[in-house]
């Protein structure tokens, strides 16, 4: 059952992360390695940077929407309101107070703080791995040598990936082998 989710297969991942490994150490040199290092770390660090101003904006939004909520509950509150309601028949019937039920909740406070934190905790994070993958990708595109090779490293990797993955699938005697977890 765990290897059904995504999250408990490692067999196939842990392959491609020794054959990264071996590339990164046979193709390029410690320049290029560091390069590609200050490059991931920069990914990171707008993607976490990101994160919380999209968390801190989520959470002045919420708070700037229950303000607006309760400044129009207490206009509706003070407001006058009609108590009956009188037809052209003469016949009077009275009308419901519903200054209770309009009232929020803290159960809707604390709804939309969580909702607004998540959405600007997911659209900050997204768009500081915009940047950051930007920011990296600049870094790495600086010096032209040092872009051919990583490159080149990159494609024989991805050469080498697929070789795997075509030698599992003619090695899969069956249908099921096919499409069953990889281990």
């Amino acid at each position: 059952m765990p290897s059904n989710l995504a999250a408990f297969r490692d067999g196939r991942s842990a392959e491609l992360r020794k054959l990264a490994e071996e590339h990164l150490q046979h193709d390029l040199t410690q320049e290029e390695r560091d390069t590609l290092e200050r490059a991931g770390r920069k990914v990171s660090t707008h993607a976490k940077v990101g994160s919380l101003i999209g968390l801190g904006l989520g959470v002045w939004c919420a708070y700037r929407l229950r303000s607006m909520r309760l400044a129009y509950f207490n206009a509706f509150r003070a407001m006058e309101k009609p108590v009956e309601v009188k037809f052209a028949d003469g016949r009077t019937l009275p009308v419901p107070d519903l200054t209770e039920q309009l009232a929020p909740s803290k159960w809707a406070d604390a709804a939309s703080f969580f909702f607004f934190s998540m959405g600007g905790l997911f659209l900050g994070g997204e768009l500081g791995f915009l940047s950051g993958t930007a920011a990296a990708s600049r870094t790495i595109t600086k010096n032209p040598k040092t872009r051919e090779r990583i490159e080149k490293a990159f494609k024989n990797y991805r050469i080498d990936a697929m070789k795997q993955e075509i030698k599992r699938l003619e090695d899969a005697d069956k249908l099921e082998e096919l499409f069953s977890p990889l281990s």
